[in-house]
């Protein structure tokens, strides 16, 4: 049998962990001088107690002893710990760090996925006569990492990436671990079904409700009743749990070449209008900066978390590529009329992708009439703003609505 990495796919996924509380733990003591390493304390990263940001963001080791969970109320986490200390954010710190580990995997990646802040997939394939065995490389790489930045991290291997994800998940921290095809059954199938990707704490308590409990048992459970169960989600999880990797595309360009902007609501939306008039600002602010890059998406998305922090996205791809903002706001509105279930909402954010040169722009019979005309109203309000401020002009809609938000992300 030919070794793995010889020939055929190889995907790390690198995940850092408790990557805010590292890289706090890291600011104060490089950038504040501090001596304490917060990691060995009861201490978490959370917001701001008096906004809807004062939730726990990430929690130490010993926090975590007292029952203390990520996305629970700063209040409440106190409450179980009364000797926690609480640390805001230092989102332009925790930036910087994780543009330099992406810069470490470019360094030995030929292929670069950033998924999120503090995670990506790394496309290894082709590399063994340049690093050798993958998991030995691995371990190299997750030791230079912990040598030279300061802070640790999780590899997963496998042959997708999917599998790559699940095993970067297993013990932690600072660890390599393998999840291929031959070891589904031994390493995943035994896990509970929430441990596996995609299945949230509503998925999960329906599927324990059907008597499915861990992750085998999704993958031996007939496919037609995980789909007539779940629709087009129970066709994905049953697929995971099989091993099957079919929606964690490469999303490399989609990182590098996407526009987006997200809110926390100081307060639960319960009503469309307040949602629509979040959206309108989100896509403002969207649609400016693509504007001033001279670039136009062809793909919308929505994204909301709910109070119980479930997370929905939903998107569309347009007949024509745009950069005006009402042809935006219409459609993102439209998505989530589509997204949402009535559930009070924290955090709604909006999305450009699949952006094109905004010089050329495909003729769409739907909107011929009105696009030139938006295009220009936006150009000269981009104009006003430039030269005067910001505010200078504003939506009857911001000045005349009632809202209970100070102001939006801009």
């Amino acid at each position: 049998m030919t070794e793995f990495g010889k020939s055929g796919n190889v995907f790390f996924h690198i995940d850092v962990n408790n990557a805010f509380l590292s890289w706090e733990a890291l600011y104060r003591m490089r950038e504040l001088g501090e001596t304490e390493d917060i990691r060995e304390l009861d201490a978490i990263v959370g917001g701001d107690i008096s906004k809807r940001h004062g939730i726990v963001l990430a929690k130490s080791m010993s926090a975590k002893k007292y029952g203390i969970k990520t996305g629970e109320p700063v209040v409440s986490a106190k409450k179980k710990c009364p000797s926690l200390q609480s640390f805001e954010p230092h989102m332009w710190y925790y930036k910087e760090r994780s543009l330099e580990l992406m810069e470490v995997f470019q360094k030995y990646a030929p292929v670069v996925d950033q998924y999120s802040i503090d995670e990506a997939f790394l496309d290894m394939s082709g590399t063994y006569t340049l690093y050798g065995a993958p998991v030995a490389f691995a371990h190299k790489l997750k030791d230079e990492i912990r040598d030279t930045l300061g802070f640790t991290v999780n590899i997963g291997i496998s042959s997708n990436r999917l599998l790559a994800k699940m095993a970067s998940d297993f013990r932690k921290p600072d660890r390599v671990h393998t999840l291929f095809p031959d070891e589904i059954q031994e390493k995943m199938w035994p896990l509970p079904v929430e441990d596996l990707f995609y299945v949230g704490h509503s998925t999960a308590s329906r599927l324990h409700n059907l008597g499915i409990h861990t992750i085998g048992d999704i993958a031996k459970t007939d496919f037609n009743v995980m789909e007539s169960n779940f629709k087009s989600h129970g066709v994905v999880i049953y697929n995971f749990a099989n091993g099957f990797d079919f929606t964690l595309e490469d999303r490399t360009e989609a990182v590098q070449k996407g526009y987006g902007n997200s809110t926390t609501i100081p307060y639960d939306i319960k009503d469309s209008e307040d949602a629509y008039h979040t959206i309108l600002g989100l896509c403002e602010s969207v649609c400016t900066r693509m504007r001033r890059d001279d670039v136009q998406a062809l793909v919308l998305s929505v994204e909301i978390k709910d109070s119980n922090f479930l997370v929905k996205r939903h998107q569309r791809t347009l007949l024509s590529p745009t950069d005006v903002t009402d042809e935006c706001y219409e459609i993102a509105c439209e998505l989530f009329d589509e997204l949402w279930d009535g559930s009070p909402i924290r955090l709604i954010g909006v999305s450009a992708n699949k952006v094109t040169d905004g010089g050329v722009r495909q003729m769409n019979l739907f909107d011929m009439d009105t696009h030139d005309k938006r295009k220009s109203l936006d150009n000269a309000l981009d104009s006003i703003r430039d030269k005067y401020g910001s505010g200078a002009v504003k939506r009857g809609s911001f000045l005349t609505t009632d809202k209970k938000m100070d102001k939006y992300d801009r």
